[in-house]
């Protein structure tokens, strides 16, 4: 999949500000320090499309990019370690929870887990939300460019086993945004539930 034009179109506080579904969606979704802009970024080829900041939790809204006129890549709020309050943290949750059930153009959620260290809590508590709410969904390792060759199998690896451990399979793809691995994969994979879902609109259209 080639990527020819990737722009801002508009960030949504919640649900009811989102644009108009019209389109398929691939949404990316992960803690706060997992590289998830950074990712978006080499994935669209793109340098500045989505921020990136040192500060984790930056993104607090539903961020929408209009990718090729085709479909929308939508950027989550991260979560785990922003510096918010309960009651904001709470908002996000059922925001989260509004469009990952009722976005009916929502045909992909990607949840990017940090290659380096075990998937934690959080992790697995989102991974396993993902699974009930019947929506598909794969995992992403990112920043492998840190890892050796047996680094990055074994983090693989590790991801598997959790997900054997709570009964689920789903696709795991090894990237980093540094060094551009894996994001042929990532695209083939988004591709692959793109079309599809695009094929339906032309024709329902």
């Amino acid at each position: 999949m080639t990527i020819r034009n990737a722009t801002f179109v508009t960030s949504a506080p919640n649900l009811d500000a989102c644009p108009v579904a019209d389109r398929p969606e691939i949404c990316f979704a992960g803690r706060s320090n997992v590289g998830k802009s950074s990712l978006i970024n080499a994935f669209t080829g793109r340098k500045k499309l989505a921020k990136t900041s040192g500060t984790p939790g930056k993104t607090r809204l539903l961020n929408y990019f209009d990718i090729d006129g085709t479909w929308y890549l939508v950027d989550l709020p991260g979560f785990g370690f922003a510096k918010v309050s309960q009651a904001e943290r709470a908002r996000w949750d059922q925001e989260f929870s509004r469009y990952l059930h009722n976005r009916d153009t929502l045909k992909l959620v990607l949840h990017l887990v940090d290659a380096r260290h075990e998937p934690g809590a959080l992790d697995l508590a989102f991974i396993e939300r993902l699974a009930e709410s019947g929506r598909p969904f794969s995992l992403v390792l990112t920043k492998t460019d840190t890892l050796s060759a047996n680094g990055r199998a074994q983090s693989k690896a590790r991801l598997n086993r959790a997900l054997k451990g709570l009964g689920i399979e789903v696709p795991v793809v090894s990237t980093s945004a540094a060094a551009g691995s894996g994001l042929d994969e990532l695209r083939g994979l988004v591709h692959d539930f793109l079309t599809d879902s695009i094929d339906i609109i032309q024709t329902d259209s």
